[in-house]
């Protein structure tokens, strides 16, 4: 059992930042890839950035990469988003996960970010 608990989002003007925050339970978060996944009104749930377990491997979604960070503290049991220059196109519900392989994946409840122009 994971449970993910977030923090960070809200509502900023275009150029802005903001960091979000997801904390896992348990001792065993070093065992999992952590993602960072967003789903705006009318659209599919789609992949922003993911991060091994050691913090070794890191993908991000095209219409991210360069302004966006995803980062992770095994000792805090703690995965972030730094999200930088944001833009209007990127208002959604942002959601956290934790995966492995041969487990079952966990979801964070979701923390929404809006982004004015």
């Amino acid at each position: 059992q994971v449970q993910l608990v977030e923090s960070g989002g809200g509502l900023v003007q275009a150029g802005g930042s903001l960091r979000l925050s997801c904390a896992a339970s348990g001792s065993i978060f070093w065992l999992y890839s952590m993602g960072w996944y967003r789903q705006a009104p009318g659209k599919q749930r789609e992949l922003v950035a993911d991060i091994s377990p050691s913090g070794g491997s890191i993908n991000y979604a095209d219409s991210v990469k360069g302004r966006f960070t995803i980062s992770r503290d095994n000792a805090k049991n703690t995965v972030y988003l730094q999200m930088n220059s944001l833009k209007p196109e990127d208002t959604a519900v942002y959601y956290c996960k934790a995966f492995r392989t041969r487990a079952v994946d966990y979801w964070g409840q979701g923390t929404q970010v809006t982004v004015s122009s």
